[in-house]
């Protein structure tokens, strides 16, 4: 029988997703913490600058992109205080053959990211 993924296995693989592209450009990882709602999910450093990464697995009909400005800013405000840029990485997850159906274990998946969204 097909099993989907988990909240946290959905997570998971976001935080793979995202830590993969930012290690493709450069970024270097200070702390990582893959617990679901614990934020930031990535603190990492690039040319000396400090950067909170909060990323989120999101399922259809969500739009990837679309972040809760609340948290956004409440997650800013903290990242002031270190001097961090804060960042948003929303990933797009679907299964494989249907983006509108939930991701199954151990099947192919549709993804949406478009990299990370500065806030500001």
């Amino acid at each position: 029988m097909a099993e989907e993924l988990t909240e946290q296995e959905l997570h998971n693989l976001a935080m793979n997703i995202v830590g993969e592209d930012l290690k493709s450009n450069g970024f270097e990882f200070l702390g990582v913490n893959s617990k679901l709602k614990k934020d930031p999910q990535f603190v990492a450093l690039k040319n000396k600058d400090l950067h909170f990464v909060i990323v989120r697995a999101v399922h259809y009909p969500q739009d990837a992109n679309v972040y809760d400005p609340v948290l956004m800013q409440t997650m800013k405000a903290h990242a002031d205080k270190f001097e961090a840029k804060t960042y948003y990485a929303g990933v797009g997850l679907g299964h494989g053959t249907d983006y509108a159906k939930p991701v199954i274990k151990n099947e192919d998946y549709t993804m949406v990211y478009n990299g990370i969204q500065e806030i500001n």
